[in-house]
C-alpha cells in the first residue's frame, strides 16, 4: 500500500510538471507570436476611420497583461497624440483615402496642445480636398477643439455640446486636518508656490487666486483662437458667456442650442452619420447593411505607415508624467529608467537631442538625474532643444535646463520654479485620546522627525534650509540656461505658473512651435543642411502582447457608447481618479520634490481609479517630502 502511494504521488507530481510545461511553452509560444512584428493589414479605398475610444496622451502607459486578463471592466486606452497625427497626415496624401472619418462617441479628453497637433493634421487633409468627418452623442472642451476642425461635425440628436472652459474646484483639507488633529508643517519659497495650501487653507490665497486667473485666462484666450481661427461662424462668447440663455432660447434642446451656435453642422443619428460617408466614399464590396461605409481602421493604418528611417538621425526622448525616482514608465517619468536611456543614446550616431516634455514635475532627484543626462550629450557637442507640450511646470521646467532652445505652444503651462515641503505631525490628535510622549534625549535632534509628538525648532530649522537650498539649486540652472542672473530669475519663478505666451514675453521660452518645428531647428543646429533626416525615438517598444489582449478587451465594448450623460460621468471619474492620485503622490514618502500641483490633471488611466479616501489621505500625510 505504501508504494502504491509513493507511485502515486509520483504520477500526480509528472503530471503537474508536464502541466505547468506546457502551460509555459504556451504563453511563450503566444507572446513570441505576438511580438513579432504584424503584417500590415490591407487598405481598403475609402475611408480612413478612427475610432477615438479613450484619451489622447504623449506617452501611453503600458498595460499589465495579466490584470487585463484578470480585470471585470477593460481600461481607458490611451492613443499617443503624434501617431494619431502621423495617420491622419499621411491619410492626406494617401490616394486610396477619400475621407478622413473620427467616431468620438466614446472620447474622453485630451492635453490642449496635443489636441491642436492633431488638429493641424485635420487642417492638412481638408487642404488636400478631402473631407473630415466627426461624429459623437455629446461634444465637451476639449473634443469641441478637436471637432472644430473637420469640414462636417456631426452630433446625434438627444446629444449635446458644451464649452465649460478651464477652472473649477480644487480640495482644501485645512479644515479636515484641523478636525482630526492633524498638524500640517509646512516649508516652502515663493509667494506663489500654492500647492501647499491645501493642507492650511479652506480655498485659494489671493496670490494663488490671481496666479491661476492669469494662468486659465491665458489658457482660454489660446483655446479661442484655436477653435474660432478653425470655425470662423462658432459663437463663442453666448456658449461661454450666456450658457442658460443660449439653451433656453432652443427650448432647452441641447443638440438644437449646439448647432444653432455653430458647434456642430448637423443632427442625425449613427445610421444616417454612415450614409452619408457612404456617399462620399462608397460601400464595403458586398455589403449593403445600411450604415456602412468603406473604411479602414485606425491601427492597421498606423500599421501601414512606418515612421521614415533616411538620413541622418535625430534622437528624441519622451519625459511624460509625474516624474518620480526609479524605473517607472511609459507614461510615468521614471528618472532610472529615461536617464539610462538617454545614456545609451551616446553610442548612438545622432546629430541633434530633442526633449520632449509633457510634465508637472516631481522628484528632485530624478529631475537631476535626467538633467545630467541631458548634459552629457552638450558635452559631446551635440545640440539640445527642447520641445514642450502641454505642460512642462516646476520639475518638467528644471529637466529643460540644458537645451540650447525651448519651443513652447501659446497654451503651453511652463514654469512654477519652486520647492516646498509638507509634513504632518498627531500629537494634537493623540493629546485629545490622552496620549502623550517622553523620553531621553541626547541630541536636538533626537527622534526627530518626530511625527507623532511634533516638530523640534531644530529640525523645522532644517527642513526649511532644505528648501532653500534646493530652490536656489534650481533657479541656479534656470539662470545659467537662459543668460540671466539667480536675482532676475527669483523675480520670475516665486513657485509661479505661467502661460506659453507669458513665458515667452519673460524668457523662459524662446520660440512657438509644435514637436515638429523643434527636430527641424535641431536638424538645422545638427548640421545636417539639406541632407535627409529622421526622428529616432528613444526607447520606445511596442509591446505586442498587451497592446493585444487590450484591442481584445475594448472590442467588448466597443458598441456601449452610451448618450451624452454617460459621457460626462465617465470624464469626471477620469477626472476624479487624476484628482486624487495627485493627493495620494502628495501624500505618500517620495522624496524632494519640485512639482507643479496647480497644473490641472492630465488625462490618462495610469493613475488608475482613486483607492484612497479622505482618512487614507490623512493617515499618508505622515510622510515627508519636499516638492
Amino acid at each position: 500500500m505504501e508504494f502504491a502511494r509513493k507511485v502515486w504521488k509520483l504520477l500526480v507530481a509528472v503530471k503537474d510538471g508536464l502541466v505547468l510545461v506546457f502551460m509555459l511553452l504556451f504563453f511563450g509560444g503566444l507572446y513570441a507570436l505576438l511580438s513579432m512584428r504584424p503584417a500590415p493589414g490591407k487598405i481598403a479605398d475609402g475611408a480612413l476611420l478612427i475610432e477615438l475610444a479613450g484619451v489622447v496622451v504623449e506617452e501611453p502607459a503600458p498595460v499589465d497583461p495579466f490584470s487585463l486578463l484578470t480585470a471585470t471592466q477593460a481600461p481607458t486606452r490611451e492613443f499617443r497624440a503624434r501617431d494619431v497625427a502621423r495617420t491622419i497626415r499621411a491619410a492626406a496624401k494617401d490616394t486610396r483615402i477619400k475621407a478622413v472619418v473620427l467616431d468620438m462617441s466614446r472620447f474622453l479628453g485630451g492635453g490642449y496642445v496635443n489636441l491642436r497637433q492633431i488638429g493641424a493634421a485635420m487642417d492638412e487633409v481638408r487642404q488636400a480636398g478631402k473631407p473630415v468627418l466627426t461624429y459623437a452623442n455629446g461634444y465637451v472642451d476639449d473634443g469641441v477643439q478637436l471637432a472644430a476642425h473637420a469640414s462636417e461635425v456631426w452630433l446625434d440628436p438627444m446629444g449635446a455640446a458644451f464649452i465649460a472652459g478651464p477652472g473649477g474646484n480644487n480640495m482644501y483639507f485645512g479644515k479636515a486636518l484641523e478636525k482630526y488633529g492633524v498638524t500640517p508643517h509646512v516649508y516652502r519659497v515663493g509667494t506663489y508656490k500654492s500647492a501647499v495650501e491645501p493642507y492650511l487653507l479652506e480655498g485659494p490665497s489671493e496670490p494663488a487666486r490671481r496666479s491661476l486667473e492669469a494662468v486659465y485666462e491665458g489658457r482660454l484666450a489660446a483655446y479661442r483662437s484655436d477653435i474660432t481661427g478653425a470655425r470662423p461662424r462658432l459663437a463663442f462668447e453666448t456658449v461661454t458667456q450666456q450658457p442658460a440663455a443660449w439653451i433656453e432660447q432652443a427650448s432647452g434642446d441641447l443638440a438644437t442650442a449646439a448647432k444653432s451656435a455653430g458647434l456642430v453642422d448637423r443632427l442625425g443619428s449613427k445610421t444616417a452619420f454612415g450614409e452619408r460617408i457612404a456617399k462620399i466614399v462608397g460601400k464595403p464590396i458586398g455589403d449593403s447593411e445600411t450604415g456602412s461605409f468603406a473604411a479602414t481602421d485606425y491601427d492597421t493604418f498606423l500599421a501601414a505607415t512606418p515612421l521614415p528611417t533616411e538620413g541622418a538621425a535625430i534622437g528624441v526622448v519622451t519625459i511624460a508624467g509625474t516624474i518620480v525616482d526609479g524605473e517607472a514608465g511609459p507614461g510615468t517619468a521614471g528618472g532610472e529608467r529615461i536617464a539610462k536611456i538617454l545614456e545609451d543614446a551616446l553610442d548612438e550616431d545622432l546629430k541633434a537631442l530633442v526633449v520632449r516634455i509633457d510634465s508637472p514635475g516631481g522628484s528632485v532627484m530624478a529631475s537631476e538625474r535626467i538633467r545630467l543626462a541631458i548634459e552629457a550629450f552638450k558635452e559631446k557637442k551635440i545640440p539640445v532643444v527642447v520641445s514642450m507640450g502641454d505642460m512642462a511646470a516646476s520639475g518638467g521646467y528644471w529637466v529643460a535646463t540644458p537645451a540650447q532652445r525651448i519651443f513652447a505652444d501659446p497654451g503651453t503651462l511652463t514654469g512654477s520654479i519652486g520647492v516646498f515641503a509638507v509634513l504632518a505631525s498627531f500629537e494634537d490628535l493623540l493629546a485629545d485620546v490622552g496620549v502623550t510622549g517622553g523620553g531621553v534625549k541626547t541630541t536636538p535632534l533626537s527622534g526627530q522627525p518626530d511625527i507623532l509628538f511634533g516638530i523640534s525648532p531644530e529640525m523645522a530649522s532644517i527642513f526649511q534650509s532644505s528648501v532653500e537650498n534646493n530652490y536656489a539649486k534650481f533657479i541656479g540652472h534656470v539662470a545659467q540656461s537662459r543668460g540671466r542672473s539667480p536675482e532676475q530669475i527669483d523675480a520670475i519663478a516665486q513657485g509661479r505658473v505661467w502661460i506659453g505666451s507669458d513665458a515667452k514675453r519673460i524668457g523662459l521660452i524662446d520660440q512657438y512651435g509644435d514637436l515638429q518645428t523643434a527636430l527641424a531647428y535641431a536638424a538645422k543646429a545638427g548640421g545636417i543642411g539639406n541632407a535627409p533626416w529622421h526622428a529616432q525615438y528613444l526607447g520606445e517598444e511596442s509591446d505586442a502582447l498587451s497592446q493585444f489582449l487590450l484591442q481584445l478587451r475594448n472590442s467588448e465594448t466597443a458598441q456601449a457608447s452610451g448618450d451624452f450623460t454617460a459621457l460626462v460621468a465617465d470624464r469626471q471619474r477620469l477626472s476624479a481618479a487624476g484628482l486624487l492620485d495627485r493627493l495620494r503622490t502628495m501624500a505618500q514618502p517620495r522624496g524632494v520634490q519640485a512639482y507643479c500641483m496647480e497644473c490641472p490633471a492630465q488625462p490618462g488611466t495610469h493613475a488608475g481609479p482613486a483607492k484612497t479616501g479622505l482618512f487614507e489621505t490623512l493617515a499618508l500625510l505622515a510622510g515627508f517630502r519636499i516638492r
